[in-house]
Protein backbone atom coordinates (compact mmCIF):
# COMPACT_ATOMS: atom_id res chain seq x y z
CA UNK A 1 0.00 0.00 0.00
CA UNK A 2 2.84 2.39 0.87
CA UNK A 3 4.47 1.85 -2.55
CA UNK A 4 1.19 2.48 -4.41
CA UNK A 5 0.52 5.70 -2.45
CA UNK A 6 4.06 6.90 -3.13
CA UNK A 7 3.67 6.24 -6.85
CA UNK A 8 0.29 7.98 -6.89
CA UNK A 9 1.71 11.03 -5.11
CA UNK A 10 4.60 11.12 -7.59
CA UNK A 11 2.12 10.97 -10.52
CA UNK A 12 0.02 13.80 -9.08
CA UNK A 13 3.16 15.82 -8.42
CA UNK A 14 4.37 15.24 -11.99
CA UNK A 15 1.06 16.43 -13.46
CA UNK A 16 1.12 19.52 -11.25
CA UNK A 17 4.68 20.38 -12.31
CA UNK A 18 3.80 19.91 -15.99
CA UNK A 19 0.73 22.15 -15.63
CA UNK A 20 2.84 24.84 -13.99
CA UNK A 21 5.39 24.70 -16.82
CA UNK A 22 2.68 24.95 -19.47
CA UNK A 23 1.07 27.87 -17.69
CA UNK A 24 4.43 29.61 -17.49
CA UNK A 25 4.82 29.27 -21.29
CA UNK A 26 1.40 30.73 -21.91
CA UNK A 27 -0.08 27.35 -22.93
CA UNK A 28 -3.29 26.22 -21.32
CA UNK A 29 -3.20 22.52 -20.45
CA UNK A 30 -5.98 20.41 -21.90
CA UNK A 31 -7.90 17.52 -20.45
CA UNK A 32 -6.99 13.99 -21.47
CA UNK A 33 -7.55 12.16 -23.71
CA UNK A 34 -6.25 14.59 -26.35
CA UNK A 35 -6.23 14.04 -30.12
CA UNK A 36 -2.78 15.30 -31.02
CA UNK A 37 -2.65 16.73 -34.53
CA UNK A 38 0.15 18.25 -36.54
CA UNK A 39 0.64 21.87 -35.55
CA UNK A 40 1.41 23.95 -38.63
CA UNK A 41 4.51 26.11 -38.34
CA UNK A 42 3.13 28.66 -40.81
CA UNK A 43 -0.25 29.44 -42.31
CA UNK A 44 0.11 28.25 -45.92
CA UNK A 45 -0.98 30.29 -48.94
CA UNK A 46 -1.27 33.50 -46.85
CA UNK A 47 0.32 36.66 -48.22
CA UNK A 48 0.13 40.27 -47.17
CA UNK A 49 1.15 41.76 -50.48
CA UNK A 50 1.62 45.42 -51.32
CA UNK A 51 -1.02 47.59 -52.93
CA UNK A 52 -0.29 47.30 -56.64
CA UNK A 53 -3.00 49.69 -57.76
CA UNK A 54 -0.73 52.72 -57.39
CA UNK A 55 2.03 51.44 -59.70
CA UNK A 56 3.33 53.79 -62.35
CA UNK A 57 5.73 53.70 -65.28
CA UNK A 58 3.43 51.65 -67.49
CA UNK A 59 2.86 48.89 -64.92
CA UNK A 60 -0.59 47.77 -63.84
CA UNK A 61 -2.02 45.25 -61.42
CA UNK A 62 -2.99 41.72 -62.53
CA UNK A 63 -3.78 38.43 -60.85
CA UNK A 64 -2.11 35.16 -61.76
CA UNK A 65 -2.85 31.69 -60.46
CA UNK A 66 -0.09 29.76 -58.70
CA UNK A 67 -0.15 26.32 -57.08
CA UNK A 68 -0.35 26.10 -53.29
CA UNK A 69 -1.29 23.00 -51.28
CA UNK A 70 -2.25 21.31 -54.58
CA UNK A 71 -4.80 24.05 -55.37
CA UNK A 72 -4.83 27.14 -57.55
CA UNK A 73 -4.59 30.38 -55.61
CA UNK A 74 -4.52 33.86 -57.15
CA UNK A 75 -1.77 36.33 -56.27
CA UNK A 76 -1.30 39.98 -57.22
CA UNK A 77 1.48 40.96 -59.60
CA UNK A 78 2.46 44.17 -61.37
CA UNK A 79 3.23 43.80 -65.09
CA UNK A 80 3.95 45.96 -68.09
CA UNK A 81 3.04 44.98 -71.63
CA UNK A 82 5.96 43.61 -73.64
CA UNK A 83 6.84 45.50 -76.80
CA UNK A 84 5.43 44.06 -80.00
CA UNK A 85 4.86 46.23 -83.02
CA UNK A 86 1.59 45.32 -84.66
CA UNK A 87 0.70 42.86 -81.87
CA UNK A 88 -2.73 43.43 -80.29
CA UNK A 89 -2.76 44.49 -76.64
CA UNK A 90 -4.74 41.38 -75.78
CA UNK A 91 -1.95 39.11 -77.05
CA UNK A 92 0.75 41.19 -75.36
CA UNK A 93 -1.18 40.95 -72.10
CA UNK A 94 -1.44 37.17 -72.56
CA UNK A 95 2.35 36.98 -72.95
CA UNK A 96 2.94 39.22 -69.92
CA UNK A 97 0.75 36.94 -67.82
CA UNK A 98 2.57 33.89 -69.16
CA UNK A 99 5.92 35.47 -68.26
CA UNK A 100 4.68 35.91 -64.69
CA UNK A 101 3.53 32.29 -64.49
CA UNK A 102 6.95 31.11 -65.65
CA UNK A 103 8.77 32.88 -62.82
CA UNK A 104 9.69 30.71 -59.86
CA UNK A 105 8.01 32.22 -56.78
CA UNK A 106 10.47 33.80 -54.39
CA UNK A 107 10.53 35.60 -51.08
CA UNK A 108 7.20 35.63 -49.27
CA UNK A 109 5.49 33.59 -51.99
CA UNK A 110 8.01 30.76 -51.69
CA UNK A 111 7.87 30.79 -47.90
CA UNK A 112 4.05 30.64 -48.04
CA UNK A 113 4.26 27.49 -50.18
CA UNK A 114 3.53 28.84 -53.66
CA UNK A 115 4.94 27.08 -56.74
CA UNK A 116 4.38 27.15 -60.48
CA UNK A 117 4.29 24.34 -63.00
CA UNK A 118 4.55 26.57 -66.10
CA UNK A 119 7.95 26.07 -67.68
CA UNK A 120 10.17 28.82 -69.06
CA UNK A 121 10.18 29.33 -72.80
CA UNK A 122 6.42 29.03 -73.20
CA UNK A 123 5.09 31.73 -75.54
CA UNK A 124 1.70 32.70 -76.88
CA UNK A 125 0.53 34.29 -80.12
CA UNK A 126 -2.73 35.54 -81.54
CA UNK A 127 -5.19 33.67 -83.75
CA UNK A 128 -3.94 31.95 -86.89
CA UNK A 129 -5.68 32.25 -90.23
CA UNK A 130 -9.23 30.97 -89.91
CA UNK A 131 -9.23 31.07 -86.07
CA UNK A 132 -11.85 33.05 -84.13
CA UNK A 133 -10.71 36.48 -83.00
CA UNK A 134 -10.48 35.48 -79.33
CA UNK A 135 -8.21 32.48 -79.95
CA UNK A 136 -4.71 32.21 -78.50
CA UNK A 137 -2.07 29.73 -79.61
CA UNK A 138 0.78 28.47 -77.44
CA UNK A 139 4.11 27.29 -78.84
CA UNK A 140 3.43 23.92 -77.17
CA UNK A 141 0.41 21.65 -77.38
CA UNK A 142 -1.94 22.17 -74.42
CA UNK A 143 -2.10 18.38 -74.05
CA UNK A 144 1.68 18.34 -73.51
CA UNK A 145 1.39 20.68 -70.51
CA UNK A 146 1.03 19.25 -67.03
CA UNK A 147 -2.51 19.43 -65.61
CA UNK A 148 -1.31 22.07 -63.14
CA UNK A 149 0.34 24.23 -65.82
CA UNK A 150 -2.70 24.10 -68.10
CA UNK A 151 -5.00 24.96 -65.20
CA UNK A 152 -2.77 27.89 -64.22
CA UNK A 153 -2.80 29.30 -67.75
CA UNK A 154 -6.52 28.81 -68.31
CA UNK A 155 -7.59 30.35 -64.99
CA UNK A 156 -5.14 33.24 -65.29
CA UNK A 157 -6.39 34.06 -68.80
CA UNK A 158 -10.03 33.60 -67.80
CA UNK A 159 -9.55 36.11 -64.97
CA UNK A 160 -8.11 38.75 -67.31
CA UNK A 161 -8.84 40.51 -70.56
CA UNK A 162 -6.42 38.28 -72.45
CA UNK A 163 -8.95 35.94 -74.01
CA UNK A 164 -11.99 35.83 -71.77
CA UNK A 165 -15.23 35.47 -73.67
CA UNK A 166 -18.22 34.04 -71.84
CA UNK A 167 -15.71 32.98 -69.14
CA UNK A 168 -14.03 30.63 -71.62
CA UNK A 169 -10.48 30.62 -72.95
CA UNK A 170 -10.01 29.53 -76.57
CA UNK A 171 -6.60 27.93 -76.66
CA UNK A 172 -4.60 25.80 -79.05
CA UNK A 173 -1.09 24.75 -79.90
CA UNK A 174 1.08 25.56 -82.91
CA UNK A 175 0.15 24.80 -86.52
CA UNK A 176 -3.18 23.18 -87.12
CA UNK A 177 -3.73 21.97 -83.56
CA UNK A 178 -7.50 21.97 -82.94
CA UNK A 179 -8.71 24.83 -80.77
CA UNK A 180 -10.54 24.13 -77.54
CA UNK A 181 -12.60 26.40 -75.31
CA UNK A 182 -11.50 25.89 -71.72
CA UNK A 183 -13.42 26.91 -68.62
CA UNK A 184 -11.89 27.67 -65.24
CA UNK A 185 -14.30 25.69 -63.08
CA UNK A 186 -14.28 25.58 -59.25
CA UNK A 187 -13.27 21.90 -59.44
CA UNK A 188 -10.35 22.82 -61.65
CA UNK A 189 -9.15 25.41 -59.16
CA UNK A 190 -9.44 23.15 -56.12
CA UNK A 191 -8.16 19.92 -57.73
CA UNK A 192 -6.12 20.90 -60.78
CA UNK A 193 -3.96 17.78 -60.63
CA UNK A 194 -6.94 15.43 -60.60
CA UNK A 195 -9.65 17.18 -62.60
CA UNK A 196 -9.05 17.50 -66.35
CA UNK A 197 -9.57 21.00 -67.74
CA UNK A 198 -13.19 21.29 -68.99
CA UNK A 199 -12.92 21.93 -72.71
CA UNK A 200 -15.01 21.98 -75.87
CA UNK A 201 -13.65 21.68 -79.40
CA UNK A 202 -14.04 24.94 -81.32
CA UNK A 203 -15.21 24.88 -84.93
Amino acid sequence: MTVRRTRRRRGVLGVAVLAALLAGCGIRPTEVPTDFGAAPSRVPCALSGPDLGSRSGGEFSVQVYLVCTSQLVSVDRAVSLPKGQGTPDRVRLAQALLDELEQTPGGDERQAGYTTDVRRGTTVSGPAAGDPDNALRLNVLPDDLSPYALAQIVCTYANSGASAKDDKVVLGGPGGDPLRAYKCSPEMRTRPGLMPAPAETVG
